[in-house]
């Protein structure tokens, strides 16, 4: 039995992997708000406290919260975007597929919202954090989470214009399922603190990060407050019940790219296909019976013309018949007429008196 520990901030979340083949549900708690991360920090409803220690990079639950009204949560300034570039091109495009796979597999998304490279905004200590840094010049230290590489929220409007995840303005919905792309300057944080930070805070049903570099793809899913990592099948993919499909690496070509992917496969094991092999398999069909089609054309012409040559030889051989029977009945008839005249010849010679033999 496997132990897999996260040792952020002094505590210590242990995380035991079930037996392999485990099914485990993945549901919410019945909350629909995490307190704990709504929590907001406002100085006229607190008390005086000690100077604030020195922040840590892990993300953590915020304390227990004095409620912010809604009222002041919509006054918060909430940028879309700081202009920071992403760790790679591998990471823009990796998020660009899984979003393709995923709006593929489930349709149209009138159920659904996913985002990718999106701010998720949950709490305002955070939004502030967010806010200071985008706003600042220079721009001053970044905040310790702005957002996910992907997030899929089910049972929403997924057609509504969001430029980021507001909670409190998303009847406080965190996302279902989380994926992160890792790099050599994030494994850390994907590889331990936000495994802690999304089962702990966002209480996300389902967690997934991808290392393309080392081949890892590691799945998690919520057990009460934990993580239970998700056990591979024999293909060594992962089951997520949040998309009702496997994830798992696939190498090939993507936008002219070769590398390793994260891909979708089906509840049936085939491969969720992108627009483009949609089309190339299309194409692929299409040009398949155009071929059968002039196959069954060539082979039905063949079969005209054999019966076209069976019909003229057929036809040869009536007249051959008819031909030859004409040629036997002269014969018969000039044999008859010799006959006849060798007839008359022998009387006329029996007339007088000559015999002949």
């Amino acid at each position: 039995m496997t132990v897999i520990s996260f040792l952020p901030a002094s505590v210590i979340y242990a995380i035991v992997s079930p037996p392999i083949g485990e099914s485990i549900p993945a549901t919410r708690p019945p909350s629909r708000y995490n307190s704990p991360a709504m929590a907001t920090q406002l100085a006229t409803a607190q008390p005086k406290r000690k100077p604030r220690a020195k922040r840590q990079d892990t993300p953590q639950p915020c304390p227990e919260p004095i409620a912010a009204s809604l009222e002041q949560l919509q006054q918060l300034k909430l940028p879309s975007g700081d202009g920071d570039k992403m760790e790679s091109d591998w990471h823009v495009v990796s998020i660009t597929l899984l979003d393709e796979l995923v709006r593929n597999h489930l349709g149209e998304p009138t159920h659904y919202f996913c985002g990718g490279n999106m701010f998720i905004y949950y709490s305002v200590e955070q939004a502030k954090e967010i806010e200071q840094y985008v706003e600042a010049e220079p721009p001053k230290r970044k905040p310790r989470f702005k957002g996910s590489d992907f997030f899929l929220v089910r049972d929403v409007d997924g057609t509504k214009p969001r430029e980021s995840w507001v909670v409190w303005n998303e009847d406080g919905r965190y996302p279902d399922l989380v994926v992160e792309f890792v790099s050599p300057s994030t494994r850390g944080k994907d590889v331990d603190a936000n495994a802690q930070f999304y089962a702990q805070v966002f209480r996300v049903p389902e967690y997934f990060w991808f290392d393309r570099r080392s081949g890892e793809l590691v799945g998690y899913r919520l057990v009460g407050r934990d993580y239970v990592r998700i056990e591979p099948d024999a293909h060594g993919w992962l089951w997520s019940a949040v998309l009702g499909a496997y994830l798992g690496v696939w190498r090939g070509s993507y936008r002219g790219r070769v590398w390793s992917w994260l891909r979708l496969w089906d509840s049936e094991g085939q491969l969720v296909l992108t627009r483009e092999e949609r089309e190339a398999r299309e194409r692929a069909r299409a040009e398949q019976e155009r071929v059968a089609r002039e196959q069954a054309e060539a082979q039905a012409q063949q079969e005209r013309e054999r019966a076209e040559r069976e019909r003229e030889r057929a036809e040869q051989e009536r007249v051959a018949r008819e031909q030859a029977e004409a040629q036997a009945q002269q014969e018969r008839e000039r044999a008859a007429q010799l006959q006849a005249e060798l007839e008359r010849l022998r009387e006329m010679l029996r007339q007088q008196g000559i015999e002949s033999d």
